[in-house]
């Protein structure tokens, strides 16, 4: 079991957000991607990281659900639902629940892509 999950459980508990539940699911998708994937609250969020920084969520961004991943142009994962921004960033941003659900898959390529990288 993952040392950082009751600091996040926590962190969640305490959380206001309107897609709080959204964001629970895509937490959920990241840590059971990958048994190697470890969590943390950093940078004002669940964090997720393996070896180094993988992605962060932004909770104070409220329209919808912000997750960075921090070097997510190296994971060379191309889809129209991800953003690219600066410094090699990649956004990947949930509306509802049903994008959760749409990308589900995708968001574990990531996770499975970083570790892959990570270990090379």
């Amino acid at each position: 079991m993952m040392s950082n999950t009751k600091k996040v459980k926590e962190f969640m508990s305490k959380l206001e957000h309107p897609l709080k539940a959204e964001m629970e699911a895509v937490r959920a998708i990241i840590v059971n991607a990958n048994s190697k994937i470890e969590e943390d609250v950093k940078w004002g969020g669940p964090s997720f990281f393996y070896k180094e920084d993988l992605a962060t969520f932004n909770p104070r961004i409220k329209n919808y659900v912000a997750l960075i991943f921090h070097k997510g142009e190296l994971l060379n994962i191309k889809s129209d639902f991800l953003e690219e921004a600066t410094k090699g960033k990649v956004y990947a941003k949930f509306y509802s629940m049903e994008q959760v659900t749409a990308n589900k898959e995708l968001i574990e390529k990531m996770v499975n892509a970083w570790i892959e990288l990570m270990e090379k």
